[in-house]
């Protein structure tokens, strides 16, 4: 690869060529589940709800009214199939945008993606504990973009050639993240029964979201094989490609087996 400006460690022809093997391997992977999921999911949902104020400030809060449903199959499977495509485009239409970028030390396609599909995921998390209520939803979902796209600022903040490196958007968007586990948390402590398959989620899934922001943290860091941009770009890969498997499977055989 030639350039006049700095490139990212790790990032030479010999490794975008295995980087595209992996992007098409992983379209094929998380598309066959996403059909999967909508061929053997059952039509289990849960409603999103309201509570709209029904008089003034202090009187007896107001009764959850649906709002509408979300078909939980439908939705697993579209998380999987916006990462499919995800790889997909930047194996072929947007490889050319894609290798440039790693060069400067940045994947403008991870960070949308993950703005959709891993807010979908926490979306659904939430879902099973009980944060259904629009307005929570709703905030749920600007915590966990704003985490995401905090990422997307390190990425700029840091590139290759820098003589300092800062951690000052790694930890806003750290502090952003965590809103929506406390939330989920909080449901979780003051709930009567909760079903052991969403212990089982919610362990699992916090760990992969924490190992997403290991991951860049031991980047910018430069600890051990990490100090190679492309070594971590590639755990990106493995990383999403896990946590959605992982979760769609996991809410498969708790509710959708059916």
């Amino acid at each position: 690869m030639n350039s006049d400006n700095p490139v990212a460690t790790g990032i030479t022809d010999s490794r975008l060529a295995g980087l595209r093997t992996w992007n098409l391997g992983l379209t094929v992977l998380h598309l066959a589940q996403a059909v999967l999921m909508v061929v053997l999911a059952s039509d289990f949902a849960i409603s999103i709800t309201s509570t709209f104020p029904t008089g003034p400030p202090g009187t007896a809060p107001p009764t959850p009214e649906p709002l509408f449903d979300v078909r939980i199959g439908i939705a697993v499977a579209l998380f999987l199939a916006l990462a499919g495509i995800d790889h997909l485009v930047t194996a072929t239409v947007g490889r050319r945008t894609y290798e440039r970028d790693l060069a400067a030390g940045i994947n403008r396609f991870r960070w949308v993606e993950y703005s959709f599909s891993a807010t979908l995921m926490v979306i659904l998390i939430g879902l099973f504990t009980g944060v259904t209520e629009i307005t929570a939803v709703i905030a749920v979902i600007g915590a966990n973009v704003g985490m995401i796209l905090f990422g997307w600022v390190q990425e700029r903040m840091n590139p290759p050639g820098r003589e300092r490196t800062t951690m000052v958007p790694f930890w806003m968007g750290t502090v952003v993240g965590l809103a929506p586990w406390i939330a989920i948390a909080f449901n979780v402590i003051g709930a009567e029964e909760v079903p052991g398959f969403v212990y089982g989620i919610i362990v699992a899934q916090f760990i992969f979201f924490f190992s997403f922001g290991l991951n860049q943290w031991l980047q910018y860091r430069g600890v051990g094989r990490w100090s190679d941009y492309g070594y971590g770009e590639k755990a990106y890969l493995v990383l999403s490609l896990a946590a959605k498997s992982v979760l769609a499977w996991q809410i498969f055989a708790g509710a959708l087996n059916a």
